[in-house]
């Protein structure tokens, strides 16, 4: 990695994030100097990556920084000599999210794009691709590093850390920070004020310890949070509140998507009540989408529009390019990311990814010493790692009584013979996406 200018490539460049994408390293362009910027899509995808690349470009003109932005569908070109890939791409489309989402619903069960069936598919989907693209960076770029975005981003690092020689990957995702930074609003001070140890797995993961200003006020943060039922929450999930007094015994924070794993009942019935009134969270995030890329073709918008934080993904460029940064300069600050466990949390494997405050340095992340997780919230992270390492053998074999092992030891589906029914019916409508199983 030289420090003339790095050559960075983004693998779903047409995603609507990619104007956050780009804000983050127009803000970052004195430490993280970034030659030439490949943004890299499908044929599918070719539209959106004009659109997106068009906007990119402009906002690059306004910045006045020496960046090129390159659009390409040929993904080998774009990685030769790269210095960092980072990955936010979605096989199958939204089309793909929706019968994610919509098929375990008509079965009673919730349908989340990253939990349950809806996460046990999309996981079988990316993870063939993303071991590809590892195979084409082991011969074009095997100094760079991945930094993954793509949900579920804890099962797509594992999957390459077992399934490849690829070492230098790491997951990001936009939850710790946005958690943080809920924390800070609650209490009512600067968000760089507010720090919190991380444990657990993606979308999984627990707020052990809060600090303000390095003080330890873990108990009062949670009991001020739980009183004023001021919850942390993001734009993809229904704010229902936890009960104050669970909360309170709980004496950790739990994540957003622990909603529907503590209140699984009231989930599935606000999904299905959701469902019948106005459909689901997809359909909800294609008219997003298409209002996003219609204001994007705007000659005239030079920057990221406001409405792209209604999209769920806010603070992604703060994750992604603080991470990037950190790397490349060497900074050793404390981030959360999805990296492997050696000996980090002592319930859960070492050669498993879990989700974790880490130091950041130029040889990537070193996890903080947690010890074992509370044991109230053991078991539960316990298990889903369970089921995402069945997962990810089942997505790397095609082998059909693994997804059937994995869809039945999720926690959010309730018998092996409705797992039965569901893993059929989703195989057989993303066929096309699954050449494995076939």
């Amino acid at each position: 990695m030289t420090k003339k200018g790095l050559k960075v490539v983004t693998i779903g460049g047409g995603s609507s994030y990619t104007p956050e994408l780009i804000e983050g390293f127009i803000k970052r362009y004195e430490s993280l100097p970034i030659k030439e910027l490949w943004l890299v899509d499908i044929d599918e995808g070719a539209t959106k990556l004009h659109i997106v690349g068009n906007l990119a470009k402009r906002m690059i003109k306004k910045a006045n920084i020496p960046m090129e932005i390159h659009l390409t569908l040929d993904r080998q070109a774009a990685l030769k000599d790269a210095d960092f890939v980072t990955t936010q791409f979605r096989v199958g489309q939204l089309k793909a999210r929706a019968k994610d989402e919509e098929i375990p619903l008509r079965y009673g069960v919730i349908g989340q794009e990253t939990n349950g069936p809806g996460g046990l598919f999309k996981a079988l989907r990316t993870i063939p691709v993303i071991l590809e693209i590892v195979n084409e960076m082991e011969e074009l770029c095997p100094n760079a590093w991945l930094i993954n975005f793509t949900n579920p981003a804890g099962m797509i690092v594992e999957a390459i850390c077992r399934y490849s020689n690829w070492e230098k990957v790491i997951g990001v995702c936009n939850v710790p920070i946005g958690m943080e930074r809920g924390v800070a609003e609650a209490l009512k001070v600067e968000p760089e004020r507010i720090r919190i140890d991380f444990a657990g797995l993606n979308h999984m993961v627990f707020g052990l310890t809060i600090y303000l200003d390095g003080e330890d006020i873990t108990e009062s943060a949670i009991n001020k949070l739980a009183m004023n039922e001021r919850e942390i929450n993001m734009k993809n999930i229904k704010n229902l509140t936890f009960e104050p007094d669970f909360l309170k015994a709980l004496k950790v924070l739990p994540c957003p998507y622990h909603r529907y794993y503590y209140k699984q009942k009231e989930m599935l019935e606000s999904e299905l009540q959701d469902y019948e009134e106005k459909g689901i969270r997809a359909m909800v995030v294609q008219k997003l989408e298409e209002e996003l890329f219609e204001l994007y073709q705007d000659e005239n918008l030079h920057e990221k529009p406001k409405q792209l934080e209604e999209r769920g993904g806010a603070y992604y460029s703060d994750v992604a390019c603080n991470l990037i940064d950190s790397i490349y300069n060497d900074k050793g600050d404390i981030q959360t990311v999805n990296t492997l466990n050696k000996g980090s949390i002592a319930s859960i494997p070492d050669d498993s990814v879990i989700e974790v405050s880490c130091v950041i340095t130029k040889d990537g992340p070193k996890p903080l010493t947690i010890g074992d997780l509370p044991v109230p919230v053991r078991g539960l992270v316990q298990q889903i790692k369970s089921f995402e390492r069945t997962t990810i053998d089942a997505a790397v074999t095609g082998e059909y009584h693994t997804a059937l092992l994995a869809m039945t030891i999720n926690p959010l589906v309730p018998s092996d013979t409705l797992a039965k029914q569901i893993l059929d019916e989703m195989l057989a409508a993303h066929k096309e996406n699954l050449p494995q199983f076939q």
